[in-house]
């Protein structure tokens, strides 16, 4: 399966009042209609959007759900998740039919779990974060491990990152693309950089990166990151220029990836690629500097095994710097079951 996703910003709705909860179910509802699910699903869509966003109201007071598409080839669906600051849950309690901490059926978490694909969250005493993910066909094979959440400063319609991931038959390659300051100006950068990775994503990074460089020169240029992960060899390669972060992740481990100083479509000195072996199952974070790179994953126990989607917005929620655009991705480095 060849398959291509490009930068699309996450639709955040915020959770203060009971009013929002109806907010939250219309828009994803509208946006299951477009992704093409029938009549159906798009009820399973409303469902969970409601269920979330009520107990966000319930028992953390306020929080954000965050909404994003997922193209697939035949089975396209709806990510939701659910971001609050509350006290936390015992995930495992919660889970069973009849359980609750605030007086009310009990039936949330577990309705929730049944009427998606994929579910998964994560919750400690900074809060909680749940993922519903569900497909047309109700094909848990069509989800892929990456999660991303990218958000412009002030919610302005023009944002000054991109990314764009694809998937091949040979492996995975990435790129995270940060236009000086924000805004449109910003935004025509980073996209024409994407425009030119997409040309050829697996080419050699350096290579790449050359290209980029062509593309955005005449524009504010930009901070760019290139990865590619070979799925035979169990190769990470890695170029980078400019202030795009970039780890791998592995239980108990976490590596950084070095870039170049410089900036792609002003100045650089050429890039050097390096390569990281036996990267299989890891997962790579590369993120834009709208996030603070002082977290650190061993201060979650546990969320590295969670899925990507997870691990990307308990990090956009605790280290979003809020004076930037911001770009969250992370990838699972194995091959994908579609």
């Amino acid at each position: 399966m060849d398959l291509t996703l490009r930068s699309v910003i996450t639709q955040v709705i915020a959770l203060q009042d009971p009013s929002q909860v109806g907010e939250a179910r219309r828009a994803a509802q509208k946006m299951a209609q477009a992704q093409g699910l029938d009549e159906t699903d798009c009820g399973r869509v409303a469902l969970l959007a409601t269920e979330l966003a009520s107990n966000i109201l319930k028992h953390a007071g306020h929080g954000e759900l965050h909404l994003r598409a997922l193209p697939h080839p035949t089975s396209p669906g709806v990510e939701l998740l659910a971001l609050d600051r509350g006290t936390g849950f015992e995930l495992h309690e919660c889970m069973a039919d009849g359980y609750s901490t605030r007086g009310t059926q009990g039936i949330g978490l577990g309705a929730l779990a049944r009427q998606s694909e994929v579910f998964d969250a994560y919750s400690d005493a900074r809060g909680s974060v749940v993922l519903a993910r569900l497909y047309r066909k109700r094909d848990k094979l069509a989800d892929l491990r990456l999660g991303v959440t990218q958000r412009s400063l002030h919610d302005d319609p023009a944002c000054g990152d991109a990314w764009q991931v694809t998937f091949a038959g040979e492996g995975i390659s990435a790129v995270v693309v940060d236009g000086l300051g924000h805004g449109e100006e910003a935004e025509k950068a980073a996209r024409a950089g994407c425009q030119a990775f997409g040309q050829a994503p697996f080419a050699r990074p350096e290579h790449v990166l050359d290209d980029m460089h062509q593309a955005m020169n005449g524009t504010r240029g930009g901070a760019v990151a290139v990865a590619q992960f070979e799925y035979h060899a169990g190769q990470l390669r890695f170029a980078g220029i400019g202030n795009i972060g970039a780890t791998l992740l592995s239980p108990g481990k976490s590596r950084g990836l070095a870039s170049h100083p410089g900036i792609v479509g002003g100045q650089f000195r050429r890039a050097q690629a390096f390569t990281f072996d036996e990267a299989n199952e890891q997962l790579l974070v590369l993120y834009s500097d709208g996030l603070q790179s002082r977290w650190n994953m061993a201060d979650y126990p546990g969320l590295v095994h969670l899925h990507p989607a997870i691990i990307a917005s308990v990090l956009y929620r605790d280290f979003c710097r809020g004076r930037d655009d911001i770009t969250v991705l992370v990838i699972a480095l194995e091959p994908p079951h579609v």
